[in-house]
């Protein structure tokens, strides 16, 4: 079986692993993500050595993915200190000399949730992450979704909960999904990190309402057979049944499933791959990268 390498690109922090096309995680290390020279330090000197046969990289955006662009493999315009305009793939690729497959860290993950986690079997699926930021990626027909570059997701505007005057802290767009409800608005919001609320806090019902927005626009225009929710907030399991409620509020009947009714807690769920859920998504783009490597 070939063994693979996986870079999983956070914000936060990076997470590199090797493991087998069967998205079998045999080592994983991680490191806070500083500068893109000592972080790439580190990427490298783990790979040393290991003898992958291909890499794939799922990358905190916003990146280029498509092939042929000047900028292909590019992190782009990422308010992430240092890292905007720089050339991931390059970096990499100018020490390991096998097939990289590059795609933002959710594309990533759904894909991982989709060849075998939560999403198995089926024909579509969107992965969702809500933590430092928030970003979702989807698969349809048994394949990534694209177009002029990667969806950007955790962007979209959403309904002001009415109880809420956060002005949001998404310096390109305030009040969009992610300025209202990624962890650091939740922190700013309350005067502490969403780690330090209780579970009867009011924060998770405000953050309920505007998460359940935003799947609402997800499940109309994309119909996903399956929605997970990873990342850090989302590790606080009494928000699935206050967004499993208020999404079904909020699509009062229109669509009729019963994925969406009485089957609505085994349709929006956590990651079956749980913390593996993006290092196993980019052993599948390092898988990805081999086979269009070999045709």
């Amino acid at each position: 079986m070939k063994l693979l390498g996986a870079i999983e690109a956070g914000g936060t922090k990076f997470v590199c692993g090797i493991g087998h096309e069967d998205g079998e995680v045999l080592d994983r290390v991680s490191f806070p993500t500083t500068t893109p020279a000592e972080t790439m330090g580190h990427v490298l000197d783990y790979f040393a050595g290991k003898q992958v046969e291909a890499l794939g990289i799922g990358s905190f955006g916003p990146i280029d993915p498509v092939i042929g662009s000047p900028t292909y493999g590019y992190i782009t315009t990422t308010p992430k200190p240092h890292w905007g305009s720089f050339n991931l793939v390059g970096a990499v690729a100018g020490h390991l000399s096998v097939p990289i497959g590059f795609d933002t860290d959710v594309n990533g993950a759904a894909l991982g949730e989709y060849t075998w986690g939560a999403a198995k079997g089926l024909d579509s699926c969107l992965y969702i992450t809500v933590g430092t930021g928030i970003g979702a990626g989807a698969v349809a027909g048994g394949e990534l979704i694209h177009g002029l570059s990667h969806p950007e997701m955790g962007h979209i505007v959403v309904r002001r909960h009415p109880e809420d005057p956060y002005e949001g802290f998404c310096p390109y767009h305030g009040d969009c999904l992610e300025g209202l409800a990624a962890g650091p608005a939740i922190g700013k919001r309350w005067g502490r990190p969403a780690g330090e609320l209780p579970e009867d806090h009011p924060a998770w019902e405000m953050e309920a309402h505007y998460l359940a927005h935003a799947l609402m626009n997800y499940v109309l225009i994309l119909s996903p057979q399956k929605i997970v929710m990873g990342g850090g907030v989302m590790k606080q399991s009494q928000l699935y049944p206050l967004i499993h409620r208020k999404l079904q509020e909020l699509l009062a009947g229109y669509v009729q499933h019963s994925a969406l009714n009485a089957g609505i807690g085994s349709y929006v769920v956590p990651p079956a791959l749980g913390d593996n859920a993006g290092l196993a998504g980019a052993l599948g783009l390092a898988r990805l990268a081999l086979r269009k490597s070999a045709d």
